[in-house]
């Protein structure tokens, strides 16, 4: 789906579709973290089984007033325990499919919050 956001200065979610996400209009084919402050980098994990609890520690010092976790296809939620450093720093977290965690950021960066979405893109060989 081809996502169309009114202009906004921060890095937009252009469009996704399974596997595959594109910022900026730059297709992106794995797991990846993108700030409305300018954060961008590879998010090392390609399943939700993958999944522990340094992946949501990274996420704490970026100093975000929301992290928006999209789970892939479907939603599966973080176990409580991951998202204490979160939470430690008061930080809220959302967590929906991927292609709901764009739409969401896009909304949210385009009002000039400092929102940061990470993105689980799992291959589509049927792990998820």
């Amino acid at each position: 789906m081809k996502l169309q956001p009114d202009k906004s200065e921060a890095q937009t979610l252009t469009a996704h579709g399974p596997g595959w996400v594109a910022v900026n209009n730059e297709k992106i084919e794995s797991s990846v973290v993108v700030g409305s402050k300018g954060e961008r980098f590879d998010w090392h994990c390609s399943s939700f089984d993958e999944l522990n609890a340094a992946h949501f520690e990274a996420l704490a010092g970026l100093g975000a007033e929301l992290i928006i976790f999209g789970s892939g296809q479907r939603i599966r939620f973080p176990k409580p325990a991951w998202l204490q450093p979160l939470m430690a720093r008061r930080t809220g977290v959302e967590t929906m499919d991927t292609a709901a965690a764009c739409r969401t950021y896009n909304i949210l960066a385009s009002e000039g919050r400092h929102v940061v979405t990470a993105l689980l893109i799992e291959r589509e060989n049927g792990s998820e």
